[in-house]
């Protein structure tokens, strides 16, 4: 014989039902069984609030019995035949009558008692029911129905009765042993007391009944189905990759579901257990589906770790003082109170010196408690020996579970460390001695980021997935989509890095997916998008609070600049090709510094320097490694290189200035690149990095533009001055050439002082032949002192800055 239970969504209408009939009958072919169903999707929760409006004088109620009555009329219509109706729909009603009697008593009386709240929370079950039993009697004739409360009988707790096993497991098992039938269906949920009234067995107390029968019928294996395929690895609501668990001890499972594992009831286990009857979790919705395995067959895998748990809504209290040490019975004290007003301690931890106690209760116990412990310890707290209780609200608890982790090292250490590399602080944490769970309470905010950071390190072969947020989709920005795009598979495949694209801005638009924007179709995702506002955008970045999280500034705007150290603050990387902030005020500088390794939030920033070019990577290993730089020389704008490369007596300075932005190696204010503040800040930068401090305004800047064309205020007014000035660069030119030199913007440092200028290059120069938009940085260092480290490649262009900010991004996933 096996016992299956049906509840919630596989109970929810007519044509789910029909699902549960189809499987019943499938199963009654080759075995006896004890079917136990819920009441119809949400009829409890319409019940309980019905009693509460009559109890409260609100005739609404009477509204709320007319659509229990018809949701039920309803399921008789689509799943019993006319001719079984007649009796059923009789029935119904006179129970549905019973239910009004008792409401109209709540209403008359203005009280709801808690024996009355039982007997009204209980009709949802008695009638789902039978009207499955009849639907199923229509294919399976050799089959009835049992009301639950002739076999369970508990005591008189109502809302939670306990249990009289010695006479229920009797009642049950004289029953069975009688009943001929090939399928007995029975209600969740309710039970009777000695006096005969109607008892529940708690919320999810339909799982408890089933656990019951089976226990009582000695019955092969449980079966509950739901409406996913097994326990899961974590909350697949928060978790999209959690997986099934197909095998689980019944330790492992109790306590992922004291954890909020919302597919088993809690007590459940511990009727089963006893009797070592094995407990299966399936899918009502994919029957063929393997589902969870629950027994005392612990397999031994090679992941210690069986799932992550949480409840939410904790709130933490707080006792300590000096007046606790060495005192015996504060504890004892404490949870007595607590015991004396019901209110359930979920958390407990003790700092061992004993000045401290740490409990976690419900949010909603949480005043109700400050106030009986601060009672409890009035004296203590008068005399300054203990501090009055202090609450922590809107906290949440998450439990690592697994029955192995007592043989493996380090579970609790890759615990905190990757909840602290996302910046989630942990508020209290607690082990067992049996070292079956790790719990630790966390701000209710943070939990999706916990699961899913903690889901990933032990779960998913250590893929790690990072949320980009990217502002800027110009030409460099457009050139990076397209290479994640086509890197995504190779990068899950090969570095176990999972890029999800998560947000979008232009300066018109900008379009947030927290699954992450399908990439094939962003142009019209952006162009469908709202419109693009810089507060909302970090607003929305920090209400995600996604784990590995990276704002990705593709723009040349100082406001974006401006705002890195919201972000950083927030343990949001940052990966940008915007020079402005590195070049900004060195305190700012040293600030973004600060907050990056303060959060631990990577800040890179490559691409500000060469493009693409490991310019800034070799010089960061430079200084670790203990070097020091002493002297910098070097070609750092690749759009001054390729105009100054193609500048020639047949092709004029203006001309070659508009293909440079065509080609896209100028910022899109070509003043900057040729007015030599891009250089400056670029060389600027190097400084920094070198370790020296610096401000902008310390660099020499040798300007070879005439002063009417800085001094325009537009690129049509700057490009109609370098026509009116052609004659100058034209005698730059001959002035190279009569030297047998090349023209070259070159930055330099040397001895604490830095300057950027036009130079005329001769030919034994390295930076001689430097062509086309290429880039070019000497360092003389203490290693390097005669031959210096030389760097040399594209500096700019799209698609290598778009690499350089791709590969600062994967930088981070390595980490």
């Amino acid at each position: 014989m096996k016992t299956l239970k049906f509840g919630g969504t596989s109970v929810a209408n007519a044509q789910n039902i029909q699902l549960v009939i189809e499987i019943v009958n499938q199963k009654a072919k080759t075995e006896k069984l004890a079917v136990v169903v819920s009441a119809l999707s949400g009829i409890t929760d319409t019940l309980i609030q019905a009693a509460q409006k009559a109890a409260s004088k609100d005739e609404s109620y009477k509204n709320s019995i007319e659509e229990i009555k018809q949701k039920h009329f309803d399921a008789i219509g689509q799943l019993v035949n006319q001719a079984n109706q007649n009796q059923l729909l009789i029935k119904i009603n006179n129970q549905i009558n019973q239910l009004q009697t008792l409401l109209d008593g709540c209403f008359l009386l203005g009280e709801l008692s808690p024996r009355t709240a039982d007997a009204v929370a209980g009709f949802g079950e008695l009638l789902s029911s039978q009207i499955i039993a009849t639907a199923l009697q229509q294919t399976l004739p050799n089959s009835n129905f049992k009301d639950s409360r002739e076999l369970i009988k508990t005591n008189s707790n109502f809302g939670k009765a306990a249990v009289n096993f010695e006479l229920t497991n009797q009642l049950i098992a004289d029953y069975f042993n009688l009943n001929a039938s090939q399928v007995v269906v029975l209600p969740g949920f309710i039970a009777n007391d000695t006096d005969g009234n109607t008892t529940t067995l708690g919320r999810g107390g339909s799982d408890y009944t089933a656990a019951i029968i089976a226990n009582g019928t000695k019955s092969e294996s449980l079966e509950i189905w739901t409406d996913v395929n097994g326990m899961f690895t974590a909350n697949p609501k928060i978790v999209k990759q959690a997986q099934p668990i197909e095998s689980i001890s019944y330790q492992e499972a109790m306590e992922l579901s004291h954890f909020g594992a919302k597919v088993l009831y809690p007590p459940t286990i511990q009727p089963v257990l006893k009797s070592n009857i094995p407990i299966w979790i399936k899918n009502t919705f994919d029957s063929d589906a393997y589902g969870t395995l629950i027994s005392n067959q612990n397999e031994v895998g090679t992941n210690p770790i069986k799932g992550i748990s949480h409840i939410d809504n904790i709130a933490l209290l707080t006792l300590e003082g000096s007046g606790m040490i060495g005192v015996a019975g504060s504890s004892k004290r404490l949870f007595e109170v607590l015991s004396q007003h019901s209110i359930n301690v979920i958390f407990i931890t003790q700092a061992s010196s004993e000045h401290s106690i740490c409990i976690g209760i419900l949010n909603a116990d949480a005043d109700k408690a400050k106030q009986a412990i601060d009672n409890a310890f009035e004296i203590e707290i008068a005399q300054n020996k203990i501090d009055p209780c202090s609450v922590e609200k809107d906290l949440c608890i998450v439990a690592l579970v697994g029955e192995s982790m007592k043989n493996h090292q380090g579970i609790s250490g890759k615990m905190f460390s990757t909840l602290g590399k996302n910046n989630v602080n942990i508020r209290a944490i607690a082990q067992g001695a049996s070292e079956r769970n790790i719990s630790v309470v966390i701000n209710e905010k943070d939990v999706k980021k916990a699961l899913n950071t903690l889901h990933e390190r032990f779960f998913e072969d250590n893929t790690k997935q990072l949320n980009l947020f990217v502002m800027g989709v110009g030409n460099v920005g457009e050139k990076f989509i397209d290479q994640i795009h086509q890197q995504k598979k190779f990068l899950k495949e090969n570095l176990k890095i999972n890029v999800r694209v998560i947000a979008l801005s232009n300066s018109r638009k900008m379009v947030f997916d927290e699954e992450g924007v399908v990439l094939k179709d962003w142009k019209l995702a952006i162009e469908n998008g709202a419109t693009a506002d810089a507060n909302e955008f970090i607003n929305r970045v920090k209400e995600l609070n996604l784990r590995n999280s990276i704002f990705v500034d593709i723009t040349a705007n100082s406001d974006i600049a401006s705002i890195y150290d919201q972000f950083l603050s927030q343990n949001i990387a940052v990966v940008t090709c915007n020079k402005i902030a590195c070049s900004s005020q060195y305190d700012n500088y040293k600030n973004l510094k600060y907050l990056s390794r303060k959060y631990n939030a990577p800040f890179l920033f490559e691409t500000n320097v060469g493009a693409g070019l490991p310019i800034i990577d070799t010089l960061k290993h430079l200084i670790a490694s203990g070097d020091k730089v002493n002297r910098i020389n070097a070609v750092l704008s690749g759009s001054l290189n390729f105009i100054f490369n193609n500048f020639s007596t047949d092709y004029n300075f203006h001309d070659v200035v508009k293909e440079a932005g065509v080609q896209g190696f100028t910022e899109p204010d070509p003043k900057i690149d040729l007015s030599g503040v891009d250089v400056a800040r670029k060389i600027l930068i190097l400084i920094r990095e070198s370790g020296y401090a610096m401000e902008m305004e310390d660099i020499e800047n040798n300007c070879f533009l005439p002063d009417e064309c800085m001094k325009t205020t537009n690129n049509d007014d700057f490009f109609a001055s370098l026509i009116k000035h052609s004659g100058h660069f034209e005698q730059l030119l001959a002035d190279a050439k009569a030297k047998e030199s090349r023209l070259k913007f070159v930055a330099s440092f040397d001895n604490g002082k830095a300057s950027v200028g036009l130079q005329f290059i001769p030919k034994e120069s390295p930076f001689y032949n430097l062509e086309g938009k290429d880039n070019i940085v000497e360092f003389y260092t203490d290693r390097y002192v005669d031959q210096p480290l030389i760097i040399k490649g594209a500096g700019a262009g799209a698609a290598v800055t778009a690499s350089g900010i791709f590969a600062d991004v994967i930088r981070i996933g390595n980490v």
